[in-house]
This record gives structure tokens, sequence and C-alpha cells, in this order.
């Protein structure tokens, strides 16, 4: 079964969030974490902090688009308040 993910990781060095999209997660979040991807690789390490599985790239897509946007990235606080109310 194919799953296309949009991933939320939190910085655990500095204040940083990253939003992504994959087919393989777990291959992803290594490669954030080896440093492997120019965008994060000075805010690595990461967590992990929520995810999402879509059946349809598209859906996937639109998603992550709408997530990095200020209204996105207010919503995903919103999703994750008790996370953050933590950090």
């Amino acid at each position: 079964m194919k799953f296309y993910y949009v991933y939320f990781l939190k910085s655990l060095t500095k204040d940083f969030t990253y939003v992504g999209f994959t087919q393989d997660l777990k291959r992803r979040l290594k490669e954030h974490n080896n440093k492997e991807e120019l965008s994060t690789k000075y805010y690595a390490p990461f967590d992990l902090i929520h995810f999402e599985a879509y059946k349809n790239i598209k859906d996937a897509k639109r998603r992550e688009e709408y997530f990095k946007t200020t209204k996105g990235k207010v919503t995903l606080k919103q999703m994750l308040r008790e996370y953050f109310k933590k950090v």
C-alpha cells in the first residue's frame, strides 16, 4: 500500500520547525538528521512531531502547501498546542 506523507519536524537545538512531503518517512527523517538536506542541515537534529498520510499525491501536496502558509502554521500550532506549550 502506497502512502504520501506530510510531516512536521522540530529542531532539538534551535527554535525551528519544518514541514515536508515524502513517500518514505523513515528515510526522509534520517536524511534531515544526517544533515543531507541543505535547507535544514543547520537546524539538525530533529524530532518528528506530527505526520499525516494520504493515498493521493495531490491531496498530500495541497496539505503541505497549506501548512507552509501563515494560516497553516497557526493551524498546526493550534492542533499541537499541548506539545508547543511544553516546549
